[in-house]
């Protein structure tokens, strides 16, 4: 049986997953052109949006910077959270939590 802490923080850190992925799927639509920033609705989850990813992708832009205009933070923060998984798996299995 699982520990319920641990399917906590996983179950957490799958969500901020898929804002983050949701979060660049949308800034790239913006870039093209494709959303209207001008409607209510994408103007409100536009802000939900960067009030969930940016006080974390700024921290990570202060170690590495955007490089020719490509931002990597949302990659950053993408493998740190496989990595936080994994290492969670690993530490319930090694210690039986």
């Amino acid at each position: 049986m699982a520990n319920p802490v641990i399917a906590l923080i996983n179950l957490l850190l799958n969500l901020y997953w898929w804002v983050v992925i949701i979060a660049v799927i949308v800034s790239w639509l913006i870039a093209f052109n494709v959303i209207n920033t001008y409607n209510n609705f994408v103007r409100s989850l536009l802000r939900g949006l960067e009030a969930l990813t940016e006080p974390v992708f700024r921290r990570v832009r202060k170690v590495v910077p955007p490089m020719g205009g490509l931002d990597l933070s949302p990659l950053v923060v993408l493998v740190v959270i496989w990595f936080l998984q994994y290492s969670l798996f690993w530490a319930s299995n090694r210690f039986g939590f």
